[in-house]
């Protein structure tokens, strides 16, 4: 499995990763900003509370004496608890509940997201992946944030503070334990944007697992009866074996730079207290203040030492907080103001020009047609010649590059997308049903409707008797992506719920070719239901179920190559007349082999 990798992204500089956070963030951001100064608060008076340490230690060495040692030690004890108390009311986002709803919102706007983005745009997506950003990156968003947080200040402010308290009492030891600080920032610098590209590698693996696993089981079922799962699961297995090197290679090219880190900052503080003892023999800093210094280089030797690692965490935030961003970014179809709603249901294509992205070869190319209000029209030709292309510009999945699509006169892109949703009903080929109940889905197109009105659409599509044979009826689960109902079962339960949508406009995707003759008959029953008194739009592939369209448009390259009735197409003694033969030719043939047997 080739697996591409993106190396030259640059980092995040920790401003934009800030505002990405507060964005993310949404309403509860205001309590998310005051945590962490609440954290970097209760840092700062936890420096304060050790800088204590120093006159403690002076007031109890060589000669202990408690009236000068109380105060300083009362004051190191309130400080101390200030601090926990700092802390304490800081990390409550987490204990309150209030990183839980900030999930929560966070997903639902990346739902509401998904709704604006254009279709055509979200299929180059795979589910999986969408899955991955949705779940785990909005966890990783803020599950370690605090944690981190807690851990950077603690590593910096709380050193800093107690090297600036004591540089004004003990100027000497001040400056040797601010010698340590400016160690960090290059080192940083250095290391970060290795730990950021290897968290964006890490988290682009994972979205192919995610997607991968989503896939295989989806189609087990086919899989199983093609005698393939063999070959899918070393698919499988290969993005297993990636994830595995990806980490593999992180922990390799890591090891002996991060071993370089924690080396660096313990010599660091090993210094300071050579520097310290040297400072005692030249009689510059008394044995009291040597005390009171190892006992802060110890309390500090640990933060410092990990700092620099617990920031892959902070990267892990980040690789996250992108991936959500490139989502919320993503912009939805313009829409052209004012707002206009059809009253006429006639649909228009006027000189309309489209490619999809990545492609050197356009779809549709300059395609001008008409479809007449409660008429059906038909769009025959090869695969791949534009058909599906076009409803899909009728939908509005994307809007044509060049021309425009009107319905009732009026452009597309002047109408609300809730409008326009409610003016299209579709029946696919390939039909997607919930793993909810018949009702509900069927209720799915009218979420208003009455059990009565959903069971007269399912009388309407034929399939009120099919439903009452299950074993909860109405209330029967239908299973993941509809399995456990048959083709022909499906496709009329898809029908029932444009039925009951009722919108005036409808596009069928061929209904009824993946179909056996008893199915076919029922579902196209169901069809004649639906599309009376409707504009009708059906990409046909077997001809014989058009001759009666009111008009027939043959696609070829994204052209409209012929347009007319049956008749008229057969007597132009042109490309349809020629499908019309071979269609006809290969009737006779299962006709005469069934007649042999």
């Amino acid at each position: 499995m080739s697996h591409s990798t993106s190396r030259t992204a640059a980092v995040t500089s920790l401003r934009e990763t800030w505002q990405q956070l507060m964005r993310s963030a949404r309403s509860r951001a205001p309590r998310l900003r005051a945590s962490l100064w609440g954290l970097a608060a209760s840092a700062a008076v936890q420096g304060v509370a050790l800088a204590c340490v120093l006159p403690l230690f002076q007031a109890l060495l060589p000669s202990p004496s408690w009236v000068s040692a109380w105060p300083w030690l009362a004051a190191l004890t309130l400080l101390m608890v200030l601090s926990m108390a700092l802390r304490w009311w800081a990390m409550g986002f987490d204990y309150r509940g209030d990183m839980v709803q900030n999930t929560h919102e966070l997903r639902t706007a990346l739902g509401e997201q998904l709704r604006r983005i254009p279709l055509e745009k979200l299929q180059d997506k795979r589910a999986g992946e969408i899955n991955a950003t949705l779940l785990g990156g909005v966890d990783e968003n803020l599950s370690y944030l605090l944690t981190v947080a807690n851990i950077m200040a603690n590593a910096l402010i709380t050193p800093l503070v107690v090297a600036v308290v004591v540089l004004g009492v003990q100027w000497q030891i001040g400056v040797v334990l601010l010698c340590v600080f400016p160690l960090l920032i290059p080192l940083y610098r250095w290391r970060r944007p290795a730990y950021g590209r290897g968290m964006r590698l890490l988290a682009e693996a994972n979205e192919r697992v995610s997607a991968d696993i989503l896939e295989y089981t989806q189609g087990l079922a086919v899989l199983r009866a093609a005698c393939c799962t063999g070959e899918k699961h070393q698919q499988l297995h290969d993005s297993f074996t990636y994830v595995e090197a990806v980490q593999t290679i992180g922990q390799k090219k890591g090891a002996k730079p991060n071993l370089m880190l924690s080396a660096i900052m313990e010599i660091a503080i090993v210094m300071v207290v050579f520097i310290g003892a040297w400072l005692v023999t030249q009689g510059q800093v008394d044995s009291a203040t040597f005390a009171a210094l190892m006992v802060l280089v110890v309390r500090f030797g640990e933060p410092l030492g990990v700092f620099i690692l617990s920031t892959k965490m902070l990267d892990m935030v980040e690789a996250s907080l992108n991936k959500i961003t490139a989502l919320m970014q993503t912009q939805p179809l313009a829409q052209q103001q004012p707002l206009a709603e059809p009253h006429l249901y006639d649909v228009q294509f006027t000189d309309v020009g489209f490619g999809y992205a990545g492609s050197t070869t356009p779809a549709v190319k300059g395609v001008s047609a008409s479809f007449g209000a409660r008429s059906l029209t038909a769009l025959v030709g090869p695969s791949g010649g534009g058909k599906s292309t076009l409803t899909r510009l009728l939908m509005r999945h994307a809007d044509p590059q060049v021309g425009q699509v009107a319905i009732g006169g009026v452009d597309l892109r002047s109408i609300a997308p809730e409008t326009l949703n409610a003016l299209i009903s579709v029946v696919f080929q390939d039909v997607y049903l919930f793993d909810d109940t018949v009702l509900a889905n069927i209720r799915m197109a009218k979420p208003e409707a009455s059990d009565a009105e959903v069971e007269q659409a399912a009388r309407a599509a034929h399939c009120h008797d099919f439903i009452s044979r299950l074993p909860q009826g109405y209330s029967t689960r239908v299973g993941d992506i509809g399995s456990r109902l048959s083709g022909g079962e499906r496709q009329r339960i898809s029908i029932a719920r444009a039925m009951l949508k009722n919108a005036p406009i409808v596009i069928l995707d061929e209904p009824t070719a993946a179909l056996d003759t008893e199915s076919e008959v029922a579902v196209q029953r169901a069809i004649d239901a639906l599309v009376k008194e409707r504009t009708v739009i059906v990409i046909a592939h077997r001809l014989s179920t058009i001759v009666g369209a009111d008009q027939i448009l043959v696609i070829r390259e994204g052209r409209v190559t012929e347009q007319g009735t049956h008749t008229e197409l057969l007597s132009q003694q042109g490309e349809y007349a020629c499908m019309w033969q071979a269609s006809e030719s290969v009737k006779h043939w299962h006709g005469g082999q069934t007649t042999a047997r």
